[in-house]
């Protein structure tokens, strides 16, 4: 039986690497990012980050492309 195991290491930064993420901000981020990562089922394996941005590594399958993950991405900057 065949075996995959595809892992994506995603990194976004604040605008001009600005130090906009406090602890209090990252905290809630990093919820938000597990709760919609939860919904369209995509497995985090890693999430951290400081000040000025934020490490993903996520833990793709088969039948799920880096685009479509990526995309989360998308959601998370018009919610936050």
């Amino acid at each position: 039986m065949p075996y995959t195991k595809i892992r994506v290491h995603l990194i976004w930064a604040t605008k001009n690497r600005d130090p906009l993420l406090s602890r209090e901000i990252r905290s809630k981020l990093f919820d938000h990012i597990r709760e919609n990562a939860h919904e369209k089922n995509i497995h985090i394996d890693f999430i951290n980050g400081y000040a000025q941005h934020v490490h993903l590594l996520v833990s793709l399958r088969p039948d799920q492309s880096i685009s479509k993950v990526v995309q989360l991405k998308e959601i998370i900057r018009r919610r936050i």
